[in-house]
């Protein structure tokens, strides 16, 4: 029947901290997450957001030199789940080496710098985020074009490229392609798209997380 103030000083003062500075800290986490009547009710009464919301508090109140996370962000609405990522990559920007253990490949993409991919208990991939996504490119491209000359676009498309189809959210009515480079470069592909129509989308289709996630485990 402890109240949450109470097992958050207990616990601070478990790993070290005065009483003291735990209630200065506690009282500074408490209004910044705008949770100060939280304190006097009863564990059994949060619920299992609002616990997370505490137990995250009590595991970075007293400036960790490493930080582990469990997938931080389950049991939080979208608000709360950004008001907690931001804590950590704030965190991080003051010192804090954080591992971050997670199923959700959005996170990984936002706020990962070096990234290990574990499946069976092996490690299939490992690297900076950058270098790991380098190696899986492919020089595809995604392009939007509004044309009324289809028939002339495509087969000069066809003589240099590999084309296929796509889909990407768009306001234009637009046709959409996948090309792959091969040995041209992209000013060849724009030059052709340009001459033909009105480019509305031209973007190297960079693989995410989740599509090197999938590619590697399926193979």
């Amino acid at each position: 029947s402890m109240k949450v103030g109470e097992q958050c000083l207990y616990l601070a003062q478990l790993k070290g901290m005065s009483k003291q500075e735990a209630k200065k800290q506690l009282k500074y986490w408490f209004e910044k997450f705008e949770i100060e009547t939280w304190w006097d009710k009863k564990l059994q009464e949060l619920s299992k957001g609002m616990a997370q919301k505490v137990q995250f508090i009590v595991t970075v109140l007293h400036n960790p030199k490493l930080l582990i996370l469990d997938e931080p962000f389950s049991g939080f609405d979208p608000v709360n789940a950004n008001l907690i990522k931001d804590e950590i990559i704030e965190l991080n920007k003051k010192g804090t080496s954080i591992i971050f253990s997670t199923h959700r490949m959005e996170s990984v993409e936002e706020m990962c710098d070096y990234i290990a991919l574990i499946h069976k208990s092996n490690k299939l991939i490992e690297g900076k985020l950058e270098d790991v996504k380098r190696k899986f490119r492919t020089n595809t491209f995604q392009v939007g074009v509004m044309t009324q000359n289809v028939e002339a676009l495509m087969y000069q498309l066809t003589q240099k490229f590999t084309i296929g189809q796509t889909d990407f959210k768009s306001l234009n009515d637009d046709l959409k392609l996948e090309v792959q480079l091969g040995n041209h470069s992209s000013n060849e592909l724009l030059s052709i798209l340009s001459q033909n129509g009105q480019v509305t989308h031209f973007a190297e289709k960079i693989p995410s997380v989740n599509d090197i996630f999938i590619q590697t485990v399926t193979e």
